[in-house]
């Protein structure tokens, strides 16, 4: 296993991840342009159902599969589906088998996180295009593994990062570009919510409605408990990525675009499991810190069981800048301050954003992203999120949980994030899979 993993690491260092076919740069797919897109929705006991419902309003597209080793939350969600359409889709227990229909043109994951990365390399081998929810991978070289493959199969991959596509966004991240507060050498990025203690799993029997053993995948084994399914596995390190991830990587996304940076060179996080003693292996608590070669840096403070907001939300952005700062607010909207923090700009969006929702947060603004995906592969446009730029933003709360994980400060290629002067701080770089679930490209 060892040996394997340093074949792959290797392959896939003599590879600019900048590089690739026009599919993993976002490039327009010139295949087949102005047809009907057949849609498989991986994983619909919760988000995936969401997109399922938004993508099927959507014009020229079907919801022709619904995929998930929960029968009970497939037949839901193919319930829900032929209610809004008219039209049932079919259900596939086993993700292998959906791939093989030769009608599907994408596959959208919305499966738990140790399923992104491999769900999306099975894809594109199989010739679908993928929409894949954040993150885009479990660990990095997964990631690293995702762009390969997208680049290897000529196949668009469009990661969840839904407010690539929020009109406002846009602009602001524009503007930021353009000077107007000075030169932005600084970000700092919130999430905040309420969760509740997950308690002590007990052994249980696996329900009759779930296959376990599918649902484990390429993840190493573990016994079934009654905490476990469907949600608390996000704060479990052997599934789950926990809410850096979770939540995380979209104000990392957002820090990451204004200030126009890449890998970082230096990574450090502090925090831990505090408000409660349970089954949760993650931080409920953590501050994420990363330094860029062009003397910038961003911090993420993740509050999972504390709810009170910052600057007046629940998750957002302040950019700092020589000449001035913005606020951003995690919706649509934004807030521009000069130097002496008087307000000389506010783009305003009512659309409502629910910071604590687990499902979607910024609900009426995500189908713009899955319109801007469907359009892609139609030819009409380019990606928002590529699996290039979702990677570059995937692999800081990556870092930052590594770092975590050894108690000490990551120093890190700013070329590829690969950590340096640490051998043992890299083996988290990657995992060891379940013996005969071999991931490759």
């Amino acid at each position: 296993m060892q040996r394997r993993r340093f074949i792959q690491n290797m392959a896939l260092t003599g590879t600019s991840f900048l590089v690739g076919s026009q599919m993993a740069m976002g490039g327009v797919f010139k295949g087949s342009p102005n047809k009907k897109v057949v849609l498989g929705v991986m994983g619909v006991n919760s988000r995936g159902a969401f997109l399922a419902a938004k993508l099927a309003a959507i014009p020229d597209t079907e919801i022709g599969y619904i995929c998930d080793v929960d029968s009970k939350a497939m037949d839901k969600c193919i319930a829900e589906i032929e209610k809004i359409t008219g039209k049932r889709p079919k259900g596939i227990t086993d993700i292998r088998q959906l791939l093989e229909k030769k009608d599907l043109d994408a596959l959208v994951i919305a499966a738990p996180d140790h399923w992104h990365a491999p769900a999306t390399i099975l894809a594109c081998q199989a010739g679908k295009h993928v929409y894949v929810e954040k993150p885009c991978s479990h660990n990095p070289h997964e990631g690293e593994m995702a762009i390969a493959a997208a680049a290897k199969y000529n196949k668009l991959v469009q990661m969840g990062s839904q407010r690539r596509s929020f009109s406002n966004v846009q602009k602001m991240v524009q503007e930021l570009h353009d000077g107007i507060i000075g030169r932005a050498y600084f970000a700092r990025g919130w999430y905040v919510n309420n969760r509740k203690s997950i308690g002590f799993g007990k052994p249980a029997p696996v329900p009759s409605n779930l296959n376990y053993e599918l649902w484990q995948g390429y993840a190493p084994r573990k016994a079934y408990k009654d905490n476990l399914i469907h949600y608390n596995w996000h704060w479990h390190w052997n599934w789950g990525t926990g809410e850096a991830l979770n939540n995380g990587t979209h104000e990392i996304d957002v820090m990451r675009w204004g200030l126009g940076v890449d890998f970082p060179d230096r990574v450090t996080s502090s925090g831990g499991r505090f408000a409660f003693k349970d089954d949760w292996e993650t931080p409920d608590t953590q501050t994420i810190l990363a330094n860029f070669p062009n003397n910038t840096a961003l911090s993420w403070e993740g509050r999972s069981c504390n709810s009170f907001n910052s600057e007046g939300v629940g998750r957002g952005v302040v950019f700092y800048g020589d000449k001035g700062t913005i606020n951003y607010g995690g919706g649509n909207g934004y807030q521009v301050f000069d130097y002496d923090n008087k307000l000389v700009k506010e783009i305003k969006d009512e659309t409502p954003v629910d910071a604590g929702n687990k499902v979607s947060p910024t609900e009426l603004l995500d189908r713009v992203h899955l319109q801007n995906f469907i359009t892609s592969i139609q030819g009409d446009t380019q990606l928002n999120q590529t699996i290039i730029n979702g990677h570059k933003s995937t692999v800081i709360p990556q870092l930052g949980n590594i770092a975590q994980r050894m108690g000490r400060v990551l120093n890190c290629d700013p070329t590829n994030g690969h950590i340096l002067h640490d051998p043992e701080a890299m083996k988290l770089w990657t995992r060891d899979y379940e013996p005969g679930w071999d991931l490759k490209v």
